[in-house]
């Protein structure tokens, strides 16, 4: 569906990704399955807290977010357990938001494209044809669509990476985390964790969520669009088969749009002008999942996960850097999603009375 060219076939699976998955109603439908897996990560940490170890967030978030759209598209949890297989899925599938994501210099010199100077096409044949640098079992054409790849690399990829940039910030600004903690102890207490109902009555963390999607959008470059005929725009003429690509990252920390860009502020969607700025398409200057059209399919859920998610890891805990590491680490990773370069790894303090972890 992602690179579907538009027509019956994209509006099919549209219409099929937003009725049984995806829409509104969907959403609601498999919110107990949300609630269940937090449960079981938000108990992970838990046990990690207790015996003193440091939780490796994406990790973490991977195994959580796998099990959520195994239960909804495959009807069975994928991981019994965090461990090494879905350490194996994750790299999986960053692997796979890297390879996309990188620069192929034939894409932009056509003449030389047949060169292949990189050796990515050829790397692509070789895996096509089975020969690869890889022991593993083979799978078909038939069993790789069976993974309903979209749904999973898109679902467990760009939210765990939005989450986790968001905790770095809050562990790098200690006052943001602080505040975000007092406003959920007044609306939700500390003797249970947070719902998603919770999550209307939390500006604060809303805020926070809109201002990772600004300053870390998940997708930097947004998936490429393709002109269907030739037209003309503001006197630039666009010829038929014209890629182009949306440069969201640079959008989020324009000068021009966002004071102060390069600060993590969520103090800004607050009040004023930004105040009813909202992520889903229609303010172009805050465009986390494109807009138009082929806006992405997973918006609502991808807002649903990251709002509830965050909420739920920051209300039941302190984030704090493990000793002896210094400063956090907030290079970027390129691909075609925003990876933080050295994962997060983090130390826990529980919040809420001991059996808000158990339920």
């Amino acid at each position: 569906m992602v690179f579907a060219e538009y027509g019956p076939r994209w509006k099919l699976l549209r219409k099929l990704s937003n009725l049984h998955m995806l829409g509104g109603k969907a959403l609601e439908d498999w919110s107990q399955i949300r609630t269940v897996e937090l449960g079981h990560m938000v108990r992970a940490m838990y046990a990690s807290s207790k015996n003193g170890e440091a939780v490796v967030v994406p990790e973490m978030l991977t195994y959580a977010m796998a099990n959520m759209i195994g239960q909804v598209i495959l009807s069975r949890r994928v991981f019994e357990t965090k461990g090494s297989e879905s350490n194996e899925f994750k790299d999986m599938v960053v692997e796979l938001m890297t390879s996309a994501g990188i620069f192929n210099i034939g894409d932009f010199i056509p003449s030389i494209a047949w060169m292949d100077l990189q050796g990515i096409e050829g790397e692509m044949k070789l895996h096509k044809k089975g020969i690869g640098n890889s022991d593993g079992e083979k799978l078909s054409l038939v069993n790789v669509k069976a993974l309903l790849l979209n749904l999973f690399t898109a679902g467990t990829d760009t939210s765990s990476s939005i989450i986790e940039w968001a905790l770095a910030e809050m562990m790098n600004n200690p006052k943001i985390l602080k505040k975000a903690h007092e406003q959920m102890d007044k609306v939700v207490g500390r003797n249970r964790r947070l719902e998603e109902s919770d999550i209307p009555k939390l500006p604060y963390l809303q805020a926070i969520c809109k201002e990772t999607f600004r300053k870390h959008p998940s997708t930097p470059l947004n998936l490429p669009r393709v002109s269907t005929q030739a037209c003309q725009i503001n006197g630039y003429y666009i010829p038929k088969n014209t890629r182009l690509s949306v440069n969201i990252w640079a959008i989020g920390r324009d000068a021009d749009v966002w004071d102060n860009p390069l600060d993590f502020y969520p103090e800004r969607f607050m009040s004023g002008k930004n105040a009813k700025i909202d992520p889903r398409g229609n303010d172009f200057e805050l465009i986390p999942f494109g807009a138009g059209r082929r806006i992405c399919a997973g918006t609502r859920m991808g807002i649903v996960l990251v709002e509830y998610i965050l909420g739920t890891l920051v209300h039941s805990f302190d984030w704090m850097v493990p000793a002896g590491t210094g400063e956090l680490n907030m290079d970027e990773a390129f691909g075609l999603a925003l990876q933080k370069a050295v994962p997060l790894s983090a130390c826990l303090r529980p919040r809420l009375a001991p059996n808000a972890y158990v339920s």
